[in-house]
């Protein structure tokens, strides 16, 4: 889980460098997300031992693959195109606290003290690291210059996260069911089955040979290690962890964007992001205890 959420803390900025220069649209990013990855999962499925798939779990795989991929991935990216990063980070921290509602509501996963103060404690990080520059006179202007928030690209990321949030609660049957293989093969496939009807004049469209390298290598990162990497992984750790640590592990993004920011000299290191990085970790340890202490009340 840790390692997949390091790997999605660099989506937003690669994301949006890739977009930003004008050459493909956020729906060529969808399409290399979704189409691409379909790609390599049905690849890897030729080297992986063939799991017969239940004829009534196609329509769950069906209705996963529109939650975890096309709502998910596809709207956020079309959001993060139309608001500014800032925007987006800030909804990403809604995650784990729309997880932790729906958990209680569809799994009846208890909401404790901890589980609660953990993930406000993860939100409270969070928040710090993306609002911790205008904390520090003479370095908001800098870094946020020429960026604009869009209501309706707001909305399209939050809308994204709720969308994850389903997938994280509704499918945990199938999670348990099936290898990750044969899982994301068929998830992406369905979804790119919506979507490649309205792309086709989309990708026709777009002068594929005038892209830089630089084009390329962003899209060569979102498919290898934003998609095909994340979604491989995910499910392992979904298998033995609750809906809402899963979530919770979202926090480790805008850790890994800021890190990525500091390395890049777009931002600079303080205390505040220290804080921040506490105060995450924190949160991840208490609703982490939080699952420990109700497994052993249910041995």
């Amino acid at each position: 889980m840790l390692g997949a959420n390091m790997m999605w803390g660099m989506m937003a900025p690669v994301s949006k460098a890739v977009m930003s220069a004008g050459l493909v649209s956020s729906l060529i990013v969808v399409d290399v997300r979704i189409l691409g990855a379909a790609v390599l999962f049905w690849i890897l499925s030729l080297f992986t031992k063939n799991e017969k798939v239940d004829r009534k779990d196609y329509i769950k795989l069906f209705f996963a693959g529109m939650f975890s991929s096309l709502l998910n991935q596809g709207v956020f990216i079309t959001g993060i195109s139309m608001t500014s990063p800032v925007d987006a980070s800030i909804i990403t921290t809604s995650l784990p606290i729309v997880t932790m509602l729906f958990a209680a509501i569809y799994l009846k996963e208890p909401i404790t003290s901890k589980k609660a103060g953990g993930v406000m404690l993860g939100a409270c990080g969070a928040l710090l690291l993306v609002f911790g520059n205008y904390l520090i006179p003479g370095t908001s202007a800098a870094l946020h210059s020429g960026q604009s928030s869009s209501l309706k690209g707001d909305l399209l990321c939050l809308l994204a996260q709720c969308s994850y949030a389903v997938y994280l609660v509704l499918f945990q049957g199938l999670i348990r069911k099936y290898s990750p293989v044969t899982l994301m093969k068929w998830m992406f496939t369905f979804a790119s089955v919506i979507l490649l009807p309205i792309s086709v004049r989309e990708i026709a469209s777009t002068d594929w040979a005038s892209l830089p390298f630089e084009q390329y290598a962003g899209l060569g990162y979102i498919l290898f290690f934003g998609t095909f990497l994340c979604y491989l992984i995910i499910p392992l750790g979904q298998r033995s962890l609750r809906p809402t640590l899963v979530a919770m592990y979202n926090y480790v993004q805008p850790i890994v964007a800021s890190a990525a920011a500091i390395i890049w000299g777009m931002d600079s290191f303080n205390i505040l992001k220290v804080l921040a990085v506490v105060l995450i970790f924190s949160g991840v340890f208490l609703v982490n205890r939080s699952k420990a202490r109700n497994a052993e009340a249910n041995a």
